[in-house]
């Protein structure tokens, strides 16, 4: 299976009066998703399902995403901050997808990656990751992409 990770863009308001977990995308975190995801279309991402964190700022990635990339989008409450790799890995036992992408937060996609590939890594924000999984559950890191490497 190839599973993606996306980590959802920038939410950076100076002043949010409100709950962190409410913080929606902010202008330049949807321009950044929008070219990460055609991007991606390019390099022939095309999952099957999209899988999202419910916070905002996660499902509006992942709904930018799903526009340019296809697929059944589903909210997952196991994806909200906190996720661990056996809740991705049980998760990923009731697909039988071949290609899935998760879209949500840091620093858990970065250890889940750890753990699921051995690949120590860092999601930027709006960054994505590929990770090969057999079927026995273990993963391999195929690809680590920065947003920046979009605008090229």
């Amino acid at each position: 299976m190839k599973l993606y990770f996306l980590r959802h863009g920038a939410a950076d308001w100076p002043d949010w009066p409100g709950d962190d977990d409410e913080r929606p995308l902010t202008e330049a975190g949807r321009k950044e998703v929008r070219r990460v995801a055609k991007f991606l279309r390019e390099i022939g991402v095309a999952p099957r399902v999209i899988f999202s964190s419910p916070l905002p700022r996660a499902v509006q990635t992942a709904q930018i995403a799903h526009k340019y990339l296809g697929g059944d989008l589903l909210e997952e409450t196991t994806l909200a901050p906190g996720v661990t790799s056996r809740r991705i890995r049980a998760l990923l036992k009731k697909q039988d997808a071949d290609e899935v992408m998760l879209v949500g937060h840091e620093p858990d996609f970065s250890e889940a990656i750890r753990v699921l590939s051995g690949g120590r890594v860092k999601m930027a924000k709006a960054g994505a990751a590929r990770v090969d999984m057999d079927e026995s559950g273990k993963g391999r890191l195929i690809w680590l992409l920065p947003p920046r490497i979009s605008a090229r």
